[in-house]
């Protein structure tokens, strides 16, 4: 017999061992009659090796261990490919800080050979924290493949990608500007970017026209909008957020159509501080509406700037070093005074000689997003360097025509515009990062700056000799590749590319990719367009589904600092594993996922419900038996049951195929609660119960089979608590053939839905609902028994009604059941199935009272919509609101008119019932 209750902590290590004893994460041994069609592979996202569980890698996973389970129990050879991420930057300042903390010598101090040997060292201590984490949500990755983006097998695809697309003029070194963090000293990626709110400044400066020059601005304006009044200027005012890059000005900006400076195009200014003489040039990038719609123009220190710099010949000049202190490299006018002074400090300092030499106008406060480094936490500097390019445009266009030829496609469709927005607009990809952890750049430099881009430093030798009369020093380039570029070759590269492994023959491309929406650009885009190259023309995955970003239960995005975050293993920890993943399933369905904790303890209900099932059917000795056969049953709820199981099967199959959790989790969710546990086994219970041996040996048996296969329907979204139960009920009867993860997906053809079953018990099932629904909805007391009958039923009603004359007694809770020419007066009536029946109230609630009861809370629905739809009425709420503020209230009224309606209905027949 089974415990009363399922301890997913103990049960959950214990059966995940089994898993992977068993050898079942493994793809099956390939079939002489394998086809395409008989593998499925999908490769995970590679957490960072650094990173920790959360709720998002929750969603992920459980969304890619779904389509795993199923596909192996559909009979197909499944590879889920695991493996984690080297992360550059994220890693490196996990061993610095743990240096540091240590008391150890700095990096720098320390040397690139011994600093790397030291976070191999921690990798090895530390990294696989994510993967035992995996583990415990259930992940049934083949972690005999697992793969490390920095392994030496991913090392050499890295090394003769970089190479290849050199070769082939896609990859080369290019001055340009960079998301730079002074801290860590390196470019860092879009993504590595965090956009804050800042209240700033901007001061708007006076710069001089050159030459003397003076022009008429107005400064008063009519009702049109005409000027009516000028002033005699010899300046240009210009306003900035980040007075020290002023230092590197170039040029100032205007709209070739603004009337105000159309004569000063052309003309020059003389840059404070500096006295460098600066044209004024003509460009749309200078908004006629903001400020003064003049711009200074800084093309070594704002993106921006550098187009308009490109396309104006301006000249880009750095005034900032590595560190973001101020230099005179580029520009030895400079003031002594300000060379070597940090950024912050160089802005004071330039505010204040504006100020004293009266070329400061305003000081205007504002608020603006500045960015910062999600690592460093430090405010990012736009920084002009020599760095490493991919030709991302050249790349991009077999990317883009194989999503528009629907050789991959997205899930959800929408998806697939920001992919095209972002290839159609793409920008030269830089590679290159100042850190010592990564892939080492295959470039190497000669005395005289000549570089050798190879696979070895002997191949870059080779190349040398073509230059030198002998062998030379050759110096390695410090940089290493960015995270995303080694990542960007995972759907080939852990299959054993460049080699020609049979895991690459059998599995590439790979069938699915379960990803989140904001890499789509940094990762999925990127996997397309280096698939595509090296892969011959290959998609490298025909699916791309999308899963939403999980926010709390107001629709607020998690953080720590709000105090909202769900940590997963804190619920596995109290709540196990399958409660946590069927709640990621159902509620995967939208973009922003909702969820709480009371959520996910509901869910956990639900694995109770069905764990109690089984124990019902254990005590009611439903045990498996060998060679039944649920084609021959005879009993009309076994042929009911029979049908509805098939109709699940289907749902759960065609959503998991369509990428559709939330819509497999309701369907399981349906037939399991809603159709075996709340209709099936309660009639079955009579049976149980009775004198007929033969439908109680049928029903037993039919019980134990349909648990079987809902076991197996359930399996993919909580794998635990079913094979569990699997190996529990196996106790009896037959022996299983396989642990549940290696059962085969039920196969139930279309002949097991029976019409005549199905209407029986349908108008059964509908019948009780609707008597349950009016007792609630008249407030009937629980321990009330009031009488039931059918107004002139016809002869199939009738015979319907006498074969389920005691269940209706037992499941409506009515005290006697007849049949009349009318309904009985004080009564209620309904209908149903076609037929009105009619419920005796009279003496059993008191009509005035419920009268009463029934105005009050229409009453309050009434108040609530009236204070909803005033919300809903004012345009400055619907337009200032948050979108899920809105939302919400859009979702209470449509409650609330529903609940009003409700007991509107239950009004007119207490109306009915007075009357008659």
């Amino acid at each position: 017999m089974l415990e009363k209750t399922f301890e997913p902590q103990a049960a959950e290590p214990r059966l995940y061992a089994q898993w992977e004893e068993s050898g079942l994460f493994a793809p099956r041994a390939a079939k002489p009659t394998d086809g395409a069609a008989d593998a499925y592979s999908i490769v995970i996202p590679p957490p960072n090796v650094t990173g920790s569980l959360h709720i998002g890698h929750a969603l992920n996973n459980t969304l890619q261990d779904i389509l795993a389970r199923y596909h192996r129990m559909k009979g197909k050879a499944v590879l889920w490919l695991p493996g984690t991420d080297h992360a550059g930057i994220a890693t490196q300042m996990v061993v610095e800080r743990q240096l540091a903390a240590a008391g150890n010598i700095s990096r720098r101090d320390m040397g690139r050979d011994a600093f790397i040997e030291k976070v191999w060292e921690w990798k090895a201590e530390s990294g696989g924290t994510i993967v035992r984490q995996l583990r415990r949500l259930g992940s049934s990755c083949d972690w005999s493949r697992e793969r490390f983006t920095l392994d030496e097998g991913l090392n050499a695809a890295v090394r003769k990608v970089f190479v290849k697309l050199h070769q082939d003029g896609l990859i080369y070194r290019d001055k340009r500007l960079v998301n730079w963090d002074p801290h860590f000293q390196t470019a860092i990626s879009d993504l590595e970017v965090e956009q804050r709110d800042q209240d700033g400044h901007y001061w708007h400066f006076a710069y001089p026209l050159a030459d003397g020059v003076t022009y008429e601005h107005p400064v008063a304006f009519d009702e049109d909008g005409k000027a009516t009044e000028f002033e005699t200027r010899g300046f240009i005012v210009v306003a900035t957020t980040r007075p020290e890059t002023m230092l590197g000005d170039t040029g100032v900006a205007v709209h070739p159509e603004d009337e105000r400076y159309k004569g000063l195009v052309g003309k020059a200014v003389i840059l404070p501080i500096t006295g460098r003489r600066i044209p004024i040039v003509a460009d749309d990038y200078a908004d006629p509406t903001k400020g003064s719609g003049a711009v200074k123009i800084t093309p070594a220190h704002d993106f921006n700037d550098f187009g308009v710099g490109k396309r104006a010949g301006l000249a880009a000049l750095n005034v900032m070093d590595a560190f973001a202190r101020i230099t005179n490299e580029d520009v030895p006018e400079i003031p002594a005074d300000l060379v070597g002074l940090d950024r912050f400090a160089a802005r004071k300092a330039i505010v204040a000689r504006a100020e004293e030499e009266n070329w400061l106008r305003e000081i205007e406060k504002t608020k603006h997003v500045v960015p910062h480094g999600d690592r460093s936490g430090v405010v990012i500097e736009p920084w002009l360097t020599d760095q490493w390019y991919v030709d991302a445009h050249t790349l991009a266009q077999p990317a883009l025509k194989a999503v528009e030829d629907g050789a991959t496609v997205f899930e959800p469709k929408s998806y697939e515009k920001i992919y095209f927005e972002w290839l159609r607009n793409i920008e030269p990809w830089c590679i290159s990062r100042q850190l010592w952890w990564g892939h080492r750049i295959p470039a190497w430099y000669g005395p005289n700056g000549e570089i050798y881009v190879a696979e070895t430093e002997e191949d870059a030798r080779e190349q040398a000799l073509a230059d030198y009369d002998s062998e030379v020093v050759l110096t390695q380039d410090e940089d290493v590749l960015d995270t995303w570029f080694s990542s960007a070759l995972w759907p080939f590269s852990t299959m054993g590319w460049p080699e020609k492994t049979e895991d690459l023959e059998r599995f590439y491309p790979t069938s699915d990719l379960v990803t989140a929406a904001d890499i789509i650009f940094f990762w999925v885009a990127r996997m397309m367009m280096m698939g595509l190259h090296f892969m011959d023309g290959e998609v490298p995955f025909k699916r791309v589904i999308i899963n939403g970003l999980v926010r709390d239960e107001k629709g607020q995005k998690m953080s720590k600092s709000k105090g909202n975050v769900i940590d997963p293993l804190g619920i596995i920890d109290e709540l196990g594993a399958d409660p946590l993943r069927f709640t990621m399933a159902i509620l995967s369905g939208t973009r922003d996922i909702k969820l709480s904790k009371q959520r996910i303890e509901g869910y956990r209900n639900f694995g109770t419900k069905l764990w109690n099932a089984a124990r019902f059917s254990q005590m009611n000795e439903a045990k498996r038996v060998e060679g039944f056969d649920p084609a021959t049953v005879e009993q009309t709820i076994n042929r009911w049951i029979r049908g509805e199981l098939t109709k699940a099967e289907r749902q759960v199959s065609d959503a998991i195929e369509g990428g559709r959790f939330d819509d497999a989790a309701g369907a399981l969710y349906r037939f399991v609660w809603n159709v075996f546990c709340d209709w099936y086994l309660e009639l079955a219970k009579p049976v149980f119960n009775g004198a007929d041996e033969a439908a109680k040996a049928e029903t037993r048996a039919m019980t134990a089979w349909t648990i079987d296969q809902t076991l197996k329907l359930l399996h993919p979204v909580m794998p635990y608590i079913t094979e569990e139960l699997w190996a529990e009920l196996g106790k009896e009867g037959p022996a299983r053939e396989s642990l549940l993860i290696g059962a085969e997906w039920p196969v139930l053809p279309d002949s097991f839905v029976d019409v005549s079953a199905e209407a029986e018990i349908g108008w059964l099932v509908d019948l009780v609902g609707e008597i349950r629904a009016l007792r609630a909805e008249m407030n009937v007391p629980p321990s009330a028994k009031p009488p039931l009958a059918f107004v002139a039923p016809d002869a199939v009603t009738a015979e319907r009604i006498a074969r389920h004359r005691d269940l209706l007694l037992t499941l409506g809770r009515v005290s006697e059941i007849a049949t009349a020419e009318a309904a009985p007066a004080g009564a209620v009536t309904f209908v149903s199935g076609g037929t009105t029946a009619a419920l005796s109230l009279a003496g059993i609630i008191d009509l005035t009272a419920e009268r009463a009861r029934l105005e009050k809370e229409i009453a309050v629905f009434e108040s609530d919509i009236g204070h909803v739809n005033k919300k809903l009425g004012n345009p400055n709420f619907v337009s200032r609101a948050a979108p899920e503020v809105v939302d919400e209230q859009r979702a209470k009224l449509a409650e609330a008119e529903e609940g009003k309606a409700k007991l509107q209905a239950a009004l007119a027949r207490l109306d009915a019932m007075a009357g008659a």
